[in-house]
């Protein structure tokens, strides 16, 4: 058994908890499932699952530690939550952009977000953006927010043309 992070995040779905951890844990290159539990027929009344079936996935990317839960229809994921990932060269923003879209909802797409096929949301996000948006020229600031609004995948060159003036 592996050290669990402080803090997880849990991911409801309904039916889709494993499908959805094996896809994640397939996009990362450090990652890995940890323990999948299953539903056994005890608080069948409350929980309506049918025993054996997959109760909870935990699984791990880049040491951030993550349950996926099968608790049915109640509550759905929204793009309240999304999850950051912080990309070093614009090859690796379109691995992750391309990947995570495979079967995603591709009317969620704007300025470097974008939801997967089980409705969970993504930023996919160059680590230069940051440091442009903290430059303490606001013209720079200004210019590079807006050609980042025009995008739905976010460019790296694109937007340094545009901090660069």
């Amino acid at each position: 058994m592996s050290l669990r992070s402080k803090i997880s995040p849990c991911l409801w779905f309904d039916g889709q908890a494993e499908p959805a951890a094996r896809f994640y844990t397939s996009v990362f290159k450090n990652s890995k499932i940890e323990n999948i539990s299953y539903y056994s027929d005890v608080g069948k009344e409350h929980h309506g699952q049918e025993s054996g079936t997959v109760m909870a996935v935990g699984f791990q990317i880049e040491g951030q530690t993550f349950t996926a839960l099968n608790g049915g229809p109640i509550f759905k994921i929204s793009e309240a939550i999304s999850f950051q990932i912080d990309c070093e060269t614009q090859e690796e923003v379109d691995y992750y952009w391309d990947k995570l879209n495979e079967g995603g909802d591709p009317s969620c797409q704007a300025c470097g977000w974008l939801k997967d096929q089980f409705g969970v949301s993504w930023q996919v996000v160059p680590a230069a953006l940051l440091e442009m948006m903290l430059d303490p020229d606001a013209a720079k600031v200004r210019r590079v927010t807006a050609t980042m609004m025009e995008m739905k995948k976010l460019d790296i060159a694109a937007l340094k043309a545009a901090y660069d003036g």
